[in-house]
């Protein structure tokens, strides 16, 4: 937590968002280049690796994808690059527990892109609930949210919001790419850089 009592949430991202990863991340989920898939799963299991630390497990949660992106694409991006990573990690299992709520679902005129931070947390406030079927299974249990790309952190600290209502022990987010440098001082290709879970 910060001093203004924000809980800031652990972000650990597999790369930077530009040039070769950003151009087959785009390959992949807007031109169906699914052959980069297993280099992209690959990137984001190491993600995992450093967030879940040694002997630790977590339940790897992914973002849900709009109703509208999946209807557009036919896939979500998130859950098959998930789906690959997890068969490079030994026993981590994915919980496909988040889902959009209510009209939240349907994407909005214009997207988020452009918008800034304050604009996309207003956007993605209350947009997500833990399935119904899954209430009960995440209480005091240690989750890791997954998603794509991180932006302004807005989506996962919804996400974030969304599972600690539900019981879970949030314990970072891990993501394929950062639109932002990583933090120099990590020492390692994975960098870790705390969002704001608001």
């Amino acid at each position: 937590m910060d001093i203004g009592g924000r809980v800031l949430l652990p972000v650990v991202a597999a790369g930077v968002y530009r040039e070769e990863l950003a151009q087959a991340l785009l390959s992949f989920k807007r031109h169906g280049q699914h052959r980069i898939r297993a280099s992209l799963g690959r990137a984001l299991a190491g993600a995992v690796r450093a967030a879940a630390g040694e002997g630790e497990t977590a339940c790897l949660i992914p973002v849900p994808t709009s109703s509208a992106a999946y209807m557009r694409r036919g896939f979500s991006p998130v859950q098959l690059l998930l789906a690959e990573a997890a068969r490079q990690l030994p026993g981590v299992q994915p919980l496909d527990v988040l889902m959009k709520k209510g009209q939240a679902g349907v994407a909005l005129p214009g997207g988020q892109k452009g918008l800034d931070r304050g604009a996309r947390a207003k956007r993605v406030r209350g947009s997500m609930k833990v399935r119904r079927r899954a209430e009960g299974r995440l209480t005091g249990r240690r989750c890791i949210i997954v998603d794509d790309v991180l932006t302004t952190g807005s989506t996962l600290a919804e996400a974030a919001r969304a599972l600690h209502q539900a019981g879970a022990i949030v314990a970072g987010a891990v993501v394929l790419a950062a639109t932002r440098p990583p933090d120099a001082a990590a020492g390692s290709h994975a960098s870790r850089q705390p969002v704001e879970a608001t």
